[in-house]
């Protein structure tokens, strides 16, 4: 059930989904401010993704993670785009569905296609999960349960990225803006 207004969009998907792409076209759409919960990592931190991986240890970086998501989700009017392991967390995971006036959105798009969108992108021969390309596939496929949580799904493997941002601006429409009270 969708709660009305949504004040706030939150996309997950994996990798390469298209939440870095798509973001920042909804948020322009609607008049609202993008934020990347990944960049806002790096500039609190000091460090890249793969930096704080490797210093820090999986573990702490999804703890850092999931403090910088709870901050963020006191942010209204904004389009917020977690990092593909964000989910993994049943707190963060609990804490995005119930959020008041928050909608979920899984970018879906097939391992391949997320890959090869990756190797096209500037910096993601250096994203930590790639560097295990024996655990990936697993680590997709026990992500994609999370992932299906959401409060909606849009598959992102085909159409232009503003074809993508245009068809989920349209299905929440009816939904961004307060209704109307009857007298």
């Amino acid at each position: 059930m969708i709660q009305t207004p949504i004040l706030r969009i939150v996309l997950t998907g994996f990798m390469g989904a298209g939440k870095s792409t798509l973001g920042p076209l909804v948020a322009e759409g609607l008049g609202w401010r993008f934020v990347d919960v990944d960049a806002t990592l790096v500039a609190s931190e000091g460090l890249s993704i793969a930096a704080l991986f490797e210093q820090a240890g999986e573990a702490r970086f999804r703890a850092l993670e999931e403090d910088a998501i709870a901050r963020l989700l006191t942010l209204e009017q904004t389009v917020l785009a977690l990092g593909g392991g964000a989910l993994e967390s049943a707190s963060t995971r609990a804490r995005l569905l119930a959020s008041r006036h928050t909608h979920v959105v899984f970018l879906e798009t097939p391992l391949e296609t997320a890959l090869a969108r990756c190797a096209q992108q500037s910096g993601g021969a250096v994203r930590p999960v790639l560097l295990d390309q024996a655990a990936l596939a697993g680590r997709y496929h026990q992500r994609l349960a999370h992932y299906r949580q959401a409060h909606q799904t849009l598959d992102t493997a085909q159409g232009s990225p503003a074809e993508l941002a245009r068809l989920l601006l349209s299905s929440l429409e009816p939904h961004l803006r307060p209704q109307e009270e009857s007298g």
